[in-house]
């Protein structure tokens, strides 16, 4: 029952309440998850829409698997519905959203360690910030220079993936998922300060680890 009440606001129009819910522009996400946890069932559909893909590349860049990332994203949404009548805007939506994400990652991470294969990339393989393939050169590349990028990237990617758990979090959070240190702070139960401090020591290893493609 619950997953069908998911599934009803996948692949639906762009996110819209109803008349109780116009202008929604003035609500925060935790107004309107106030608005779920009293039965709303389009403010739910709301946040499906507005956090679905966010979602799906925060897992795909854990589990680096398309299926599973999309499971993932959807068991979150399950995650937070049935969770809807203890929910407390106490906290941002979005520390929330994102701390029941994280602890579902971890727990995937952990749990297909031993069965995931080494990180590859194909050549018809789309670039996850553009959604263009990195065999088709920029007008303004030259073939070595297309190669080298797509290099660049593949190894990024794999030393990012080899990363402690909890520094590859942070990196994946505050550089692809663009959330400030608070942010990242609340949802991994950290202070600024050893968030920071996480970050650093996460960026100064890629950064030593890279340093031919810096």
């Amino acid at each position: 029952m619950e997953r069908s009440v998911l599934l009803a606001g996948v692949g639906s129009p762009p996110p819209t309440l109803q008349p109780a819910m116009a202008g929604s522009e003035n609500y925060t996400d935790a107004e309107v998850m106030l608005r779920v946890k009293a039965g709303d069932q389009s403010a739910f559909d709301f946040l499906v829409q507005k956090y679905r893909r966010p979602l799906v590349s925060f897992m795909y860049r854990m589990a680096r698997n398309t299926a599973a990332a999309e499971d993932l994203a959807q068991e979150v949404f399950l995650r937070v519905y049935r969770s809807r009548q203890s929910y407390e805007a106490s906290a941002k939506f979005t520390t929330w959203l994102y701390r029941i994400a994280t602890n579902l990652a971890v727990n995937h991470a952990r749990d297909t360690r031993k069965e995931r294969p080494e990180v590859t990339l194909s050549l018809d393989e789309p670039d996850e910030e553009t959604g263009a393939t990195m065999d088709v050169a920029d007008a303004a590349m030259s073939a070595e220079e297309a190669l080298v990028r797509r290099e660049r990237l593949a190894a990024i990617r794999r030393k990012v993936e080899a990363l402690p758990e909890r520094q590859k979090l942070a990196v994946i959070m505050h550089k692809y998922q663009q959330m400030d240190y608070k942010q990242i702070a609340d949802v991994m139960k950290l202070s600024e300060s050893a968030t920071k401090s996480l970050l650093f020591r996460a960026y100064e290893t890629l950064r030593e680890q890279l340093k031919e493609f810096i």
